[in-house]
């Protein structure tokens, strides 16, 4: 009876140890998941190294660029090197607090960015459309 306990725990403990080492290559994550991480509502002064330091407590970093343009400022890309990092933070530093400023944080997504400056480049062909037939003021 004895050998039979010592056996069990013996395996519980082996299997429990691949479980967590197989864990991360079995979660099937969201489609919009991944490495890179858009931060917004940024303080204006924050630095590279303080994003690392906010960041870096979840994995480690690729890179971080910081918004410097009046458009882009109080903004930043986080790209991890591992994707389960990428989603740990994203999950635990929304709505974080840095100097009275809760972080919005979300997975970059360039499919976003490409829809919008193709819907500006239809808007002016049809635009332009308009023009060479002279449609522009006609109504429905």
């Amino acid at each position: 009876k004895q050998w039979y306990q010592r056996r069990v725990a013996i395996t519980a403990g082996d299997s429990g140890m691949a479980l967590a080492a197989t864990r991360k290559t079995n979660v099937r994550l969201p489609p919009e998941v991944n490495r890179i991480l858009y931060v917004r509502n940024l303080p204006y002064k924050i630095t590279a190294e303080e994003i690392y330091d906010i960041f870096g407590k979840y994995g480690p970093i690729r890179q971080v660029r910081v918004g410097v343009n009046p458009e882009t400022k109080g903004t930043a890309f986080v790209v991890y090197e591992d994707i389960f990092d990428a989603k740990n933070a994203c999950d635990h530093l929304s709505g974080f607090n840095v100097c009275n400023r809760y972080l919005v944080v979300l997975y970059y997504q360039s499919t976003k960015l490409y829809q919008k400056v193709d819907a500006e480049k239809k808007q002016q062909q049809l635009d332009a459309t308009k023009r060479k037939y002279g449609v522009e003021g006609l109504a429905k």
